[in-house]
């Protein structure tokens, strides 16, 4: 039986690492996408690309929170910069969706109109795909985190009494 939550958190430990490594991906490749619009960019663009830096940055911190044993330092980052990203990315998307031209304008691209527009359209897909990923990446760290806690890891002897919730891995708990 313990082999099996054992196996079972190995596959939830590669999934969330493997969403990582695709919004690392998906991340880098908006970021190139935008300088594709205008090498130097416009003030919009540059916003645009921070947002994608954090992306990457939470991402990193996931893997090594997942890796490093006891840092909630890292798993506090990584909750604050995913749910700030997640909901920034889905606001672009909406914003690159429905106003496209004039969010092409803010950038100030040197590249035609409708040339423009599809790229944008693209980096408009790949925040789509990185605001659903996000999700499922909050939702594998608590999994995680919850498991290391029921299992005793992280300075918890998991036993699940009440006085283990006093030291109970909180997200924000330095």
């Amino acid at each position: 039986m313990g082999l099996q939550i054992t196996e079972s958190q190995n596959h939830t430990h590669k999934i969330f690492l493997i969403c990582n490594y695709i919004l690392l991906g998906a991340a880098s490749s908006c970021i190139f996408l935008t300088l594709s619009l205008r090498l130097f960019p416009s003030i919009v663009g540059l916003l645009f690309i921070l947002l994608h830096i954090i992306t990457i940055g939470g991402a990193v911190s996931g893997c090594a929170a997942s890796s490093s044993n006891g840092s909630h330092k890292w798993y506090a980052f990584h909750m604050v910069a995913t749910v700030l990203t997640a909901i920034f990315q889905g606001s672009v998307a909406v914003l690159i969706y429905t106003t496209t031209s004039n969010f092409l304008e803010a950038m100030k691209s040197y590249v035609r109109e409708e040339d423009g527009a599809v790229i944008l359209k693209l980096a408009g897909g790949l925040c789509i795909l990185m605001f659903c990923l996000e999700w499922v990446v909050m939702s594998l760290a608590f999994v995680l985190r919850y498991n290391a806690f029921g299992n005793g890891t992280n300075g918890v002897n998991g036993s699940g009494k009440e006085e283990d919730l006093k030291n109970w891995p909180w997200p924000f708990q330095v």
